[in-house]
């Protein structure tokens, strides 16, 4: 009974390791460092909070539940793709005969032991399991911000600080959901790069190094980036 592992070779372990290297730091760039606060993401996250103290100032609030119903709605569709895709690993894994005789007559590259094919799949279903994990905490985050919302008590003299209060309360929790939910979505790319190594390790390596640049310059070169920087300049 072939094990899971077998037939990786030394360059599988070195292009996997380069891999999880890229979405570490990547992750360590955005979400923990000084960088992050000139990053698109940072930048939002400055715009969400001017958005809440802009809601507390409404009388109406309803285009702040439409926006906050939207962003719910999002991570909800997200993290039902996400359970379609792990289901749609599973399958490959129940498909592993047909998938190992096509690599066989396409050679698209050295037969693959079966052990290597399952255990590329299953990192591939873990990769899916992690982004649906995000959403699914996502979507409760942002109904978290609905409640805080809700709470958020209308001006009048002399509450100008509780109602301050309320409306940071209600955007930091806002941003911790747009963090996860980002945070799932950056899995969902990488596990497109994770393909790459379907074919081989040095396509692993490559497509990694090819997310991690779409990744960097929509965070920092975009022109999302620069109408933000352009507004606050």
């Amino acid at each position: 009974m072939p094990g899971l592992g077998e037939g990786l070779t030394l360059p599988d372990y070195g292009a996997l390791a380069f891999f999880l290297f890229c979405w570490l730091a990547f992750d360590i760039v955005i979400d923990h460092s000084m960088l992050g606060f000139r990053s698109l993401s940072g930048l939002m996250a400055h715009k969400r909070r001017e958005w809440m103290l802009t809601m507390a100032a409404r009388d109406l609030r309803m285009i702040d539940t439409a926006i906050l119903n939207g962003l719910q709605q999002g991570a909800a569709f997200f993290g039902s793709a996400s359970i379609l895709a792990i289901g749609g690993s599973f399958a490959l894994l129940g498909a592993t005969d047909q998938v190992l005789q096509i690599y066989r007559d396409v050679q698209l590259s050295a037969e693959m032991p079966r052990g290597l094919w399952e255990t590329k799949v299953m990192g591939l279903t873990v990769i899916f399991v992690y982004s649906f994990f995000k959403f699914a905490w996502s979507y409760r985050l942002f109904n978290y911000c609905s409640i805080l919302v809700g709470a958020v008590p209308h001006r009048v003299e002399g509450n100008e600080a509780a109602v301050r209060k309320a409306a940071i309360m209600a955007a930091e929790m806002n941003i911790n959901a747009s963090r996860h939910f980002t945070s799932g979505l950056r899995g969902i790319f990488f596990a497109l790069a994770y393909l790459g190594w379907f074919v081989g390790p040095w396509f692993l390596a490559g497509s990694t190094l090819f997310v991690v640049s779409v990744l960097t310059r929509r965070q920092y070169f975009s022109r999302a980036r620069k109408i933000l920087e352009e507004e606050a300049a």
